[in-house]
């Protein structure tokens, strides 16, 4: 990497620029690159932060940044007094579904679903009335006819929590959607398609986690549904970062 490093993020966190997240996000992806690419293999040692700030021409400051979020990822792991190590490496089928510089985004609105998505689905256990609740079913029955014939799904995957949102009888769950919509769908997208190439039946654990959210959402048990949809969200992010299928 050939940026500056003339503006750098400082270690309290304040006064950080538009350019220092961009940067950190460009670090994340090259590392996680690296890693996916067996450069870093699985259980080795990273270089040193003096020695990988320098080959990335960054400033130590963004490389803990970007390396803070590939431990939130679960791709690295920290070692007191020894450093960072590998702990997982992706499928390098994941290269070839994100685009460039999409990644750390992604990861982010994967962030915010699980927060929102959640109690969108416990209002939804509450609120939802015959219509409402016909087109969550209606949704899910698309989808297991998308895994049936092989197809990706992920825009009636996106109408099952589309159909959740709108069952809160909140419109502002429903309009924040909308906003990230073209967010939400790449996530969806990588999701899905690296699903495809791992197992016949990681779609199938997908589809288990979607009638675990309505089935709680039919019998109106709001603690159960937010259980349920925070840990399907939770599992795709995690599942994107995955060689091998997720388990309960």
């Amino acid at each position: 990497m050939t940026q500056s490093t003339s503006q750098e993020i400082r270690p309290d966190g304040k006064d950080r620029s538009n350019r220092d997240w961009s940067l950190a996000d460009q670090v994340y992806e090259e590392v996680l690159r690296r890693i996916v690419e067996g450069e870093f293999p699985e259980n080795s040692k990273l270089p040193s932060e003096n020695s990988l700030s320098e080959q990335l021409g960054v400033s130590r400051p963004v490389l803990r940044q970007a390396l803070s979020q590939l431990r939130d990822d679960g791709i690295v792991l920290s070692r007191q007094g020894s450093g960072s190590y590998v702990h997982k490496r992706p499928a390098k089928a994941m290269l070839s579904f994100a685009p460039v510089g999409s990644i750390a985004d992604i990861q982010r609105t994967f962030e915010f679903r699980i927060t929102i998505e959640s109690e969108a689905a416990a209002l939804a256990a509450k609120r939802w009335n015959e219509q409402s609740l016909g087109r969550i079913e209606q949704a899910l029955k698309a989808l297991d006819g998308c895994i049936e014939t092989g197809a990706l799904g992920a825009d009636a995957d996106e109408e099952f929590h589309l159909a959740i949102a709108s069952a809160t009888d909140n419109h502002y769950f429903m309009s924040t959607r909308a906003s990230m919509k073209p967010q939400i769908l790449m996530g969806m997208n990588l999701a899905r398609s690296l699903s495809l190439t791992v197992s016949s039946d990681r779609l199938k654990l997908v589809q288990s986690e979607h009638y675990e959210i309505l089935d709680a959402i039919r019998r109106r048990d709001s603690d159960a549904a937010h259980k349920a949809m925070r840990r399907h969200v939770e599992n795709a992010r995690t599942r994107i970062f995955d060689g091998t299928p997720a388990s309960h």
